[in-house]
């Protein structure tokens, strides 16, 4: 019942984390490049260009989702004593 009541939470946070992952990779690239950071669709645009913006900003994406959500879980077990989800990954997955 606890881990239910989690999942509202952690969506909330998943959002925000979001959000707060655009607002680094903007000024990550900003450091890196003077323009504003390329799309996909962006014709005239070299691919090395668009790969590396994607890969950034995947990267950087993933790594706040994982601080939030890890921080959020930690959290949650210092508030209700309970995990939030597996203890261990389960071997035979």
């Amino acid at each position: 019942m606890r881990a239910l009541a989690f999942r509202p939470i952690s969506v909330v946070l998943g959002l925000l984390a979001g959000f707060a992952g655009k607002g680094i990779f903007a000024r990550l690239w900003g450091l890196v490049d003077k323009e504003e950071p390329p799309a996909p669709k962006d014709r005239k645009v070299p691919w090395a260009k668009v790969l590396a913006a994607a890969a950034i900003q995947g990267a950087i994406f993933r790594l706040t989702r994982t601080v939030v959500d890890r921080g959020a879980r930690r959290a949650w077990l210092g508030l209700t004593g309970a995990w939030p989800g597996e203890e261990r990954p389960d071997p035979e997955g």
